[in-house]
């Protein structure tokens, strides 16, 4: 785990998804959204298996906030060309946060990859 942080403020806590297990079960393994994911390498997500709506934050490789979208329980979101990970979270929180498009995250205390040779699916 670590903390997600929007210029020097952090905004909140989060967990991290990097291996492929957890990546695989994602938020599934959680009663509710209200400690964000972040799963990565990702551009898509889906919420099959989920009993909760969560808000997707997807994040280019420079760490800048590409698209925030609802994400209703037992649904496929389409493959973002731009992002490389993801966040979900609660629905509204990224707007509770001051979040928009265009901002940067960076994420501190967590094991978050920079790979740059990893690129999304296409």
């Amino acid at each position: 785990s670590g903390w997600m942080v929007n210029g020097t403020r952090v905004v909140t806590s989060v967990n991290i998804a990097s291996t492929p297990k957890d990546r695989r079960i994602g938020m599934k393994a959680f009663p509710d959204a209200s400690m964000p994911l972040v799963i990565q390498p990702c551009n898509w997500v889906h919420s099959f298996g989920m009993t909760f709506p969560v808000d997707v934050i997807y994040l280019d490789d420079n760490d800048l906030i590409v698209e925030i979208a609802l994400l209703r329980p037992n649904r496929l979101a389409l493959p973002r060309r731009r992002a490389v990970r993801v966040v979900e979270t609660t629905p509204g929180a990224a707007r509770h946060w001051g979040l928009t498009v265009g901002d940067s995250l960076t994420f501190r205390g967590a094991d978050i990859s920079t790979d740059s040779d990893w690129r999304p699916t296409r």
